[in-house]
């Protein structure tokens, strides 16, 4: 048990617990922020301690340049874990561009012996895997039809083409992280030695169940692959999220 974990400018408290036998970082996908996961961290019980990352560029880190690099956020977000007391051994969960960023994140954390208890990658194809896009080099129209595309409800997201002062706040922060995936090449090296679960959803139109399959290549520990209903943000779904933090509970007990 860790008593005590504080937030940092790079991870931020969703819910506190005194003395919490697991810790759970959220990674939240492009042009998220950290309140995309408050739900979800509402879901967990008792002796679990959520953080999620606050990425620069959104929120109240607007006045902070955004990076469009998958490197150097991760190197960033590790820097701010090591932190922790070593007896932390936190596990880490990332949707979409979050999965791979959770990913170089514990390789980062692995490499200075600082050893893990999960990672969950949510979807999002393994790290092989390359983008044919280049919707950051687009028009601002490309990328809320991107954003529309993806989200389980579009009507929300098609504020930004009627209120462009909300356009100009938002858009900026996509787009850099539209670039840090766009641009992402996966340099090999040895497997993780952390347990990974990836999840997938029936209709993502951006993973398939046998892309989410292939990050068993990336640890040598135990793997599974998880279905859930709904499309690339299933998870934001209401009637999914007790079965997800259901899952995440299970898959931490058994780290």
């Amino acid at each position: 048990m860790v008593a005590n974990l504080t937030g940092t400018d790079w991870l931020r408290v969703l819910k506190a617990d005194a003395d919490p036998k697991t810790v759970l970082v959220c990674f939240p996908p492009g042009g998220g922020s950290v309140t995309g996961y408050r739900p979800l961290a509402q879901r967990f019980g008792a002796g679990t301690a959520v953080f999620a990352v606050q990425y620069p560029g959104r929120q109240d880190r607007l006045g902070d340049k955004s990076i469009p690099d998958l490197a150097e956020l991760a190197d960033h977000i590790a820097r701010d874990m090591h932190r922790w007391p070593a007896a932390a051994r936190p596990a880490l969960f990332g949707h979409s561009m979050g999965a791979t960023l959770a990913f170089e994140t514990a390789r980062r954390l692995e490499a200075a012996g600082r050893p893990l208890a999960h990672l969950f990658v949510s979807g999002r194809p393994a790290p092989a895997f390359e983008e044919p896009g280049r919707l950051h080099l687009s028009s601002d129209d490309a990328l809320i039809a991107d954003l529309e595309r993806l989200a389980n409800d579009p009507e929300p997201v098609r504020i930004l083409r009627t209120e462009p002062t909300i356009a100009e706040l938002i858009l900026p922060a996509v787009r850099s992280d539209y670039q840090a995936v766009e641009t992402y090449r996966y340099h090999p090296g040895a497997p993780l030695h952390t347990p990974i679960t990836a999840l997938v959803s029936t209709a993502d139109p951006t993973t398939s169940v046998a892309q989410a399959d292939e990050w068993r290549n990336y640890t040598s520990a135990d793997f599974e692959t998880a279905t859930f209903p709904g499309a690339h943000f299933y998870l934001d779904l209401p009637e999914n999220q007790p079965a997800l933090a259901a899952l995440i509970t299970r898959r931490l007990s058994q780290s």
